[in-house]
């Protein structure tokens, strides 16, 4: 059993690295649009449902509002969003899309996508991924409880 505790048989290990490797690649195709990963993620949400509250963006992409606030001020210089109080409560930012984010999103999404199938990683074996993940994510989960 002394071998399970080498580098290379540790499954966190595993995601770590894998996640390193899928930040190198996002990083390199959103650079051509002067986008980070986090900001990728929040137009990924907001692409799903536009006009919702910071903090319903942060616990979609699992971000604090301390860390979500300036990634949304930064994009909202660049022209990809706007923040504006609800008129039903003004505790509340609710935030919007731009223009350039509909005119930008097939682009982004067509980059992202050829990226991944340049991993040749095949449509099966991505879904088989992802449930396998998400199975993971939950188990992890209810051990925290």
């Amino acid at each position: 059993m002394d071998d399970f505790l080498t580098l290379d048989k540790q499954l966190c290990f595993a995601i770590y690295e894998t996640s390193s490797q899928f930040s190198k690649l996002y990083s390199t195709v959103l650079a051509d649009f002067e986008l980070t990963y986090p900001q990728y993620l929040v137009l990924l949400a907001l692409w799903e449902k536009d006009g919702i509250g910071v903090t319903a963006i942060g616990e979609k992409i699992n971000l604090g509002t301390g860390t979500l606030t300036p990634i949304l001020s930064r994009m909202e210089k660049s022209g990809w969003l706007r923040k504006e109080r609800s008129k039903e409560d003004e505790r509340k930012v609710l935030v919007h899309l731009e223009a350039k984010a509909y005119e930008q999103k097939q682009s982004i999404t067509k980059a992202v996508q050829e990226r991944i199938i340049n991993c040749n990683i095949s449509i099966d074996e991505y879904v088989q991924l992802m449930t396998q993940l998400q199975q993971l994510q939950k188990k992890l989960e209810q051990a925290k409880q």
